[in-house]
Order: C-alpha cells, then structure tokens, then sequence
C-alpha cells in the first residue's frame, strides 16, 4: 500500500533533533563529545568542519547508524536506534560515500528507492522523473550509475533521497564534487524544500555555504565550538561588528577606543583601522567624525564583513586556546 506522503512539521510539534550530551567513542578515540544540539521543524541547520571533525560521526548517530556512547538522542520524538517504520518513512538520507547500485540505470535506481518507501507505479514513475530533471539528470536517466561521473553520481544520489518527499533530511556533503552553478541549483531546492515546512541537516567543507543555511553549527575535534546565526556567528567571533577605515595620511587610531560604541580597535597599518563596534550603521558616521574631529582625512570607510573562512579560523583558536576553562559551545543569538 502506498505511504502518504507526510506532512510539514508544525512549529509547536517539539523539536526535530534533540542532542544531549551526546559522546561516541570508538576505542580510545573520541570522535564526538559533549554535543548538545536542537534543531526545530522548518529549519535549514550547517554543520560545518574540516574533515575529520565528527560530522559524518554525528549523522550516524541522527540516523540510527551507530548508537552514541552516552548521552541522549532523538529524532522526531524516537531514539535512532529504535526507529519505527513510520519515524523512518519520513526520514531522507543521503550518505557521504557513494551509495548506489552501479550496474542500475539511473532512473532505475531512483525507481527502485521509490518502490521500498512503498510507492505505487505511478506516482513512482512521476517523482523519478521529477527528481531526475531537478537534478538535470533526465538526459541521463537510461546511463548506468558506474558510467556517470563523480558529479553525476553526487546528483543522482540526492534524487534518490527527495525521491519518497521526506520531511526530515540528512544531507552528508551533498555539494561535494558539483561545480558552483550545480551547487547553487541544489541550495535552490534545498531552500524550497525549507519553505514548505521541511527540515534539514545539512554537512558541508564548503564555508561559502554558511550563508544559505538558517543556522550553522561549527564542529572541530568533535566537539561543538559555536552555533549561531551566519551574523551571529560573525558577531561572536569578533565581539560586535567591524568597520574598516583608510586615512589619506598615517593616523593613529588608538584613541578612538574610548568612544562609547566602539569595542576595539586594530591598527592594521599606518593608515589603515579596523574598528569593532556594537553596530556598523549607526556607527560608522560618528567613527568618520571622530577621525576627522581628531586631525585624520578619512579616505574611504565602509562596514567589514569576515568571510566564514576567518570567522571560522578565529572560533575554532579560541576553542583551542580556551580548552577545558570554558564550556564547549560558545553560542550568540540568531536574532
């Protein structure tokens, strides 16, 4: 019998992920520790880190893969590792490694993931070839898996996970090896998919990719250093906002830092400032006239937003350098 296809979460139906205190060991290796973490129904949440970080570690842990060490875990109210077949149903997957069957045609192998969520032929037969032309994979549909590229089998595989319309999804690297006009495409979908009520996880090395999510959780060593917000995370990695002043002559900038909205100031050269201050808009003119009121010509002056690269550098040395004096996550509001 054919699974209806289930509908979006309510935003008062309790969270979609729930983490607490969750650590995996394997042997003497602690690949995630003291990780707690909500996610809420209609919510696009990044977990960003380099490779190695715990990431995939913590998708296993989400999907029933393995089972954590201690802790608690729970998606959609059960724990993984005792899902039932409804929970599972409304669960997508889509793991880092490759994970199709090669000697299938591609359309082959979305039909097939179809027919195990119980789908009837046609609508089966409708949502393959939708998922195949979103991922621009309809030309291909009659190619086995083996005979596409590395790209091609990235996109064949997030159609199989959209195939049975999930409500929660897992998307392990779903953007690795797809050029940045694919990658942008899939975000499209991925944010469609947010606005109709769906909520994923999403695991990515690209930190470009920071900014398409609602809410980005940066893991290092296993452990959650900082989740915020994309301006969130920029604030909390430099205390406030920045905005950057060029001089027409060398001026020094260091009593600026008494003016009441400004945090700090860092002169990055004889005519050059980088200012943090609580807010860059209504700032900006009062550190203009405060360089002027102070002999300086202001050349340019314009608010400074830190790529996710730096941002990411500057939390992840201060997690280092805190280590066990602080608490793992350091959080900042979204808001």
């Amino acid at each position: 019998m054919t699974q209806p296809t289930p509908s979006p979460a309510r935003a008062d139906a309790g969270p979609a992920i729930l983490m607490e205190d969750a650590r995996r060991e394997f042997g003497d290796v602690v690949a995630v520790e003291r990780m707690d973490l909500t996610v809420q129904p209609g919510t696009i949440l990044g977990v960003i880190g380099p490779s190695g970080a715990g990431k995939t570690t913590t998708i296993r842990m989400l999907t029933g893969g393995i089972g954590p060490t201690s802790g608690r875990v729970r998606v959609l109210g059960e724990e993984p590792l005792r899902f039932s077949r409804r929970v599972r149903n409304r669960i997508g997957y889509m793991p880092q490694q490759f994970a199709l069957y090669p000697d299938l045609t591609a359309r082959e192998n979305v039909d097939l993931v179809a027919s195990l969520y119980g789908m009837l032929a046609a609508r089966r037969w409708r949502r393959t070839r939708e998922v195949l032309e979103l991922m621009q994979l309809w030309d291909a549909q009659t190619r086995r898996a083996s005979d596409l590229s590395g790209g091609m089998q990235r996109r064949l595989e997030l159609a199989c996970t959209l195939v049975h319309d999930p409500q929660l999804l897992f998307l392990d690297e779903p953007t690795s090896g797809l050029d940045p006009v694919l990658r942008s495409m899939v975000w499209e979908e991925l944010r469609r998919l947010r606005g109709d009520g769906r909520t994923l996880l999403v695991t990515t090395q690209h930190v470009t990719e920071a900014e398409e999510c609602d809410e980005v959780a940066l893991i290092a060593n296993g452990r959650l250093v900082a989740r915020s917000s994309p301006d969130g995370l920029r604030r909390l990695a430099v205390g406030g906002e920045l905005v950057e002043v060029e001089t027409e002559h060398v001026f020094d900038g260091g009593p600026l830092g008494d003016l009441p909205m400004v945090r700090s100031v860092d002169q990055l050269g004889g005519r050059r400032l980088r200012i943090t201050v609580d807010d860059a808009g209504t700032a900006l003119p009062d550190v203009v006239e405060a360089v002027r009121a102070r002999g300086g010509q202001v050349a340019s002056a314009r608010e400074e937003r830190l790529g996710f690269d730096e941002i990411f550098a500057l939390l992840v040395a201060r997690d280092l350098e805190a280590g066990d004096k602080a608490p793992a996550v350091a959080a900042a509001s979204s808001r």
